[in-house]
């Protein structure tokens, strides 16, 4: 079933796509840009280019010369099927959250199955950065710690805040994982780093545990990091990212909740677990 003609991709938008697409580290690499152009039956006009490069200059000339979007979407489903992310589910849902990102401003999705659909299209980018400057200053007031700051970028504000949220919520399980030496995620990852467990110790502890206060603290810091995973993270996982709503004062709220999490953590002990 052929799809409806899709007006062409602005070129800002296009490149955005392209960069996220070509990216260093987390995108295609120079051989399967090569092979999905020409499953695609795209020209590969400058394959000794950069890959964000390549792909940009392939992407553009087929979307003139169809004048409409369709070649250059095609191309990103085929490369975004979800069947080539089978071993690694979080970089699907990574890299379809930025490509989304950037395709809410032509007023497109790339939904969890790896299909194009139609969306409510996205605020004006200056609308978004306006949002992310007044949640830098409400949290600047709040005086959150540096590493929650990153998310106040334009790019996670527009639609709502859920993307600023849920990248803030991701980085306290990197955090974790980085400090306790660990690669599981969600409860098992604060259960594995925070958890007395057998050894009568954790790997992170919060205080020096010794008196039943202190072992209660840790406790609750360690069920904290459970509620915030399992309330904003966990649950959006499945949900179509799109439509969860965070209001501004929510995101304000968790945000903050996620600082105290990132300065405990700073502060937390490495103990010798065996």
């Amino acid at each position: 079933e052929s799809m409806a003609l899709v007006p062409s991709i602005d070129v800002a938008t296009l490149e955005a796509l392209c960069d996220i697409l070509g990216a260093t580290d987390t995108g295609l690499t120079g051989s399967e840009i090569g092979r999905f152009l020409v499953e695609c039956r795209i020209e590969d006009l400058e394959p000794s280019m950069t890959k964000r490069h390549r792909l940009f200059r392939a992407l553009n000339s087929k979307q003139k010369q169809d004048n409409c979007a369709n070649n250059v979407l095609a191309f990103l489903v085929h490369a975004m099927k979800p069947v080539r992310f089978i071993s690694s589910k979080d970089r699907f849902e990574s890299e379809v959250q930025k490509i989304n990102n950037v395709l809410a401003f032509s007023g497109l999705l790339l939904n969890d199955e790896g299909a194009i659909e139609n969306c409510k299209k996205a605020n004006t980018l200056s609308e978004a950065h306006e949002r992310a400057n007044i949640l830098r200053k409400a949290l600047l007031e709040r005086k959150v710690h540096p590493d929650v700051l990153t998310y106040c970028r334009a790019e996670l504000l527009v639609d709502n805040y859920f993307h600023a949220v849920f990248e803030a919520t991701k980085s306290i399980a990197e955090k974790l994982r980085r400090m306790a030496s660990l690669t599981s995620d969600a409860t098992p990852l604060v259960d594995e780093a925070l958890g007395i467990g057998k050894a009568g110790h954790p790997r992170l502890a919060f205080n020096k545990l010794v008196t039943e206060s202190e072992q209660s603290e840790h406790k609750g810091l360690a069920n904290l990091i459970k509620g915030v995973f399992g309330a904003f993270r966990n649950t959006t996982a499945h949900a179509p990212k799109i439509h969860w709503n965070v209001s501004e004062q929510d995101a304000l709220d968790i945000l903050t909740t996620v600082s105290l999490i990132h300065r405990r953590l700073d502060a937390a002990i490495r103990t010798h677990v065996p």
